[in-house]
């Protein structure tokens, strides 16, 4: 029986070589990959519904971007009448999420920062135990979207359409419009765009019109991209619309708990003991608790307070140890406010000076 060309290409010896290195390779990098994460502390892992839906949100927003900036870019080659062109950048399916993560750029700290604290807030938040204070109660937000203070409520239901996004986008296997702050979703674009065209490039050869296009397309995604209808910015507009009075803020986050509203709990938290949201947020989401127990002293809240909070975070994170928390508990109380608010004074500096200190701290401790 005779042998076609393509077959006796697959069967040639070289090819056979070529593919048995490439499996040599792979294997090697699974058992480095098996071998890193065996001796990875309990503490430092993902556990797998985190895992599973850092990977699902990643994704989202890669393709998201991805597609917004594809579209856009077809739309200027028709509009030119570049229709060849346009048909293929529409019909590309290279894998962009695996591209990157191959060139390691998913592993920006930062990028990776941002996702995996959105991620553990969702979580929490959606395992938060609701309370009332009665069947007929309305919940906190929807109280605070009523009020007769205009800024208030009107901020008070944006967060309620905010979340609502968040939570029907999750539902759907995406993720809403504006979910990274600006400079992670800046250098993103930028990240996608180069992915897009080097399978351009590799299709069809260089293209300047493609390229300008993709440009384009590229800056139209940044120029749309609003920060300020973020869910955490929206929340920090709502804590700093209620300016809640010191002995108004242990009470606002015993019920923005309740109504299983982290990102105000946090917001609400960060304005109380002068911090910015992602600093609150990353002690909030800490599981030992050590630097929270500290800002709620800082914030001025006694023993009762700080152990029904405790108590409510415990519950829904079932990384935290509820029975250490409770031997703390009347230490915990008795830290002076002040000595509180001395210690936090580092996590209140601005937010880039944080970062900068923490890359001298990582190079400094190789």
């Amino acid at each position: 029986m005779s042998v076609g060309p393509e077959q006796a290409g697959r069967h040639a010896p070289g090819t056979r070589i070529n593919a048995a290195r490439r499996l040599g390779t792979l294997a090697d990098r699974r058992l480095t990959g098996a071998i890193d994460d065996f001796f990875l502390a309990d503490d430092v892992r993902l556990d797998e519904r985190t895992r599973l839906t850092l990977g699902r949100m990643l994704a989202a927003v890669v393709q998201g971007i991805e597609t917004d900036i594809r579209r856009q870019a077809a739309r200027v080659l028709s509009g030119r009448d570049l229709i060849e062109q346009a048909e293929r950048l529409l019909k590309g399916h290279e894998d962009v999420v695996r591209r990157l993560s191959r060139a390691g750029l998913l592993r920006d700290r930062l990028l990776m920062d941002e996702l995996i604290a959105q991620v553990r807030c969702d979580l929490i938040a959606g395992a938060l135990s609701p309370a009332v204070a009665g069947p007929d109660q309305p919940s906190l937000l929807v109280r605070l979207s009523e009020v007769d203070d205009g800024v208030v409520a009107a901020a008070a239901r944006a967060l309620l359409s905010a979340e609502a996004r968040r939570r029907t986008a999750a539902e759907q296997g995406g993720v809403p419009a504006g979910t990274l702050p600006a400079e992670r979703h800046h250098q993103l674009v930028w990240w996608v765009a180069a992915s897009i065209r080097e399978a351009q490039v590799a299709a069809a050869g260089d293209d300047t019109a493609v390229d300008r296009a993709i440009v384009e397309a590229a800056q139209r995604s940044l120029a749309a991209h609003d920060e300020g209808q973020r869910a955490e910015a929206i929340a920090m507009r709502l804590a700093a619309a209620i300016d809640a009075r010191a002995d108004e803020v242990g009470e606002l986050l015993v019920e923005a708990l309740g109504d299983r509203r982290l990102l105000l709990f946090v917001a609400v938290l960060g304005r109380a003991v002068d911090m910015d949201f992602e600093g609150a947020r990353a002690i909030v989401l800490e599981p030992e608790g050590d630097r929270l127990w500290l800002a709620l002293r800082a914030a001025g809240l006694d023993r009762a307070t700080i152990a029904r909070i405790g108590l409510a975070l415990a519950d829904a994170d079932p990384r935290r140890d509820i029975e250490s928390f409770a031997d703390e508990l009347d230490a915990i109380a008795a830290v002076p406010v002040e000595a509180a608010r001395s210690a936090l004074a580092p996590l209140t500096l601005h937010h880039d000076l944080r970062l900068a200190i923490d890359a001298l701290a990582r190079e400094a401790a190789r």
